[in-house]
């Protein structure tokens, strides 16, 4: 864990030193705007201004004027002026206030000294808020410095963050949401947070930096590392127990909330946590409320792992009919799969081989150069062979269809894999085929058409092996 703390120590300061930029606070000004801005100070009586207007006018612009120079000594001492007796007058004293001190905390080496600083810092922070408002924003800025010089902090980090958070929503920046995760975990390593806080603040995380990935490309600088950075932390509490725990109850409590079984399906599959009794529950919910082919067709898959076979073919046959209802041609890859897995599960567990090999040749249609269902479909010819038959020479007529199959699927296979696979099954089959003399003692011969009896019932050419 230690590691993890180094690495986010590190995301962090890069994505402070890049990404916190004072958008839109403008922090120099002209002397006509200083002389303009006086004038309005001495005549207005508001108390922003401070009891004392014209002093605060002098102060502000020998502050003003120290620290464009970066002479920061000579600007504190009127800097300090306002911001103790004209706090309302301009953010710039906030701004300004916040860049002196972390300069004299970098340059000062008695350490009861540097902790002044320090409170002083996120006394200007709280100042700030009072007197200009906007606290999720502010109170972001105040945790990242905090979590530079105090790290220890870790309640008050977390919960600045917190509020921060809470208050910022989607605008949340990308330090801000790693100092949070950050926290919560050292708070529950500590046994001051309840593991399961992890799992509530991945979740919010996430969703603020995929809405920022999404909504605010500009910014993927920031919002990936940081997405990086969580998931790294985040794993180690991701467990299929933990997640259980957590969103058991939940679902019981709100079963039709689609935010939720979409929140707890999506963070089930991340995990690998598809085999849990939730993620099915959740999963089977959500397709009842909001029913499409991509969630038939995972039912289909759940109910097969779960040997629930007749509940599967009926799931993957409402994604079809879905599909088709869509767009047959644009879904012909996922019409086949559907298809597809309907004919193995009713050739290979429900033993039903006509009906599996109607799937199968559906599965054809929709997508005639796979040649997979066509190998299934010589499969169970020759499969059948023995129940095909009732003399030496009938049980092996099966196998001229089968080969037939096999041929056929070698020829229209596009996947070199699956046309070498057809052709293994050929070149095997072929050594069951009835010899000459069998073929010839029951009144035979060579290259007459021949139909295969029982449910195959279909006509081919006698061959020899």
């Amino acid at each position: 864990m230690k590691a993890l703390r180094n690495f986010s120590l590190a995301t962090i300061t890069v994505v402070l030193a890049v990404g916190f930029v004072f958008a839109g606070h403008s922090t120099k000004g002209s002397p006509a705007d200083m002389a303009e801005l006086s004038y309005e100070m001495v005549q207005d009586t508001d108390s922003r201004y401070g009891a004392d207007s014209v002093l605060c006018v002098r102060n502000w612009s020998l502050y003003a004027e120290y620290h464009r120079q970066r002479n920061y000594e000579m600007a504190w001492e009127p800097w300090k002026y306002m911001f103790e007796e004209c706090p309302a007058a301009t953010r710039n004293i906030y701004l300004h206030g916040a860049s002196m001190v972390r300069y004299f905390y970098n340059n000062e080496t008695d350490p009861d000294k540097r902790e002044a600083w320090v409170d002083t810092l996120m006394l200007i922070y709280d100042q700030r808020i009072e007197h200009f408002g906007n606290e999720g924003y502010v109170l972001g800025r105040k945790a990242a410095d905090l979590y530079q010089l105090r790290p220890n902090n870790v309640q008050e980090l977390f919960d600045l963050t917190e509020r921060s958070i809470e208050l910022q929503g989607m605008e949340t920046e990308a330090p801000v949401l790693i100092i949070n995760f950050q926290s919560a975990v050292r708070l529950v390593e500590a046994g001051l947070l309840d593991p399961g806080e992890i799992i509530e603040r991945y979740d919010k995380s996430i969703d603020i930096i995929e809405y920022n990935l999404e909504h605010n490309p500009e910014d993927e600088r920031f919002f990936r590392p940081a997405k990086n950075n969580i998931e790294s932390m985040f794993e180690p509490y991701a467990t299929c127990e933990s997640l259980t725990q957590v969103f058991g109850p939940r679902l019981e409590a709100n079963p039709e909330d689609i935010e939720l079984l979409e929140r707890i399906t999506e963070m089930l599959d991340d995990a690998g946590c598809t085999n849990e009794e939730l993620f099915f529950t959740a999963t089977e919910q959500l397709h009842s409320l909001q029913p499409n082919a991509e969630s038939a067709f995972l039912m289909g898959r759940l109910n097969s792992s779960r040997e629930n076979f007749e509940e599967a073919i009926r799931y993957f046959q409402e994604a079809v009919d879905l599909y088709s209802e869509d767009d047959p041609e644009a879904h012909a890859d996922e019409i086949f799969r559907s298809y597809w897995l309907m004919a193995e599960i009713t050739y290979r567990q429900l033993r039903n081989m006509p009906q599996a090999r109607r799937y199968a040749r559906q599965a054809h249609e929709a997508v005639p150069t796979d040649g997979r269902p066509l190998i299934l479909i010589g499969e169970m010819y020759a499969a059948s062979a023995s129940d095909c038959g009732d003399d030496e020479f009938t049980r092996q007529t099966a196998y001229w269809v089968a080969y037939d199959k096999f041929a056929e699927a070698a020829r229209v296979a596009e996947d070199e894999s699956v046309k070498d696979r057809a052709e293994q099954f050929a070149n095997t089959y072929r050594q069951y085929f009835p010899d000459r003399e069998l073929i010839f003692f029951h009144g035979y011969s060579e290259g007459e058409s021949y139909t295969v009896q029982c449910w195959i019932n279909r006509t081919t050419t006698i061959r020899a092996r």
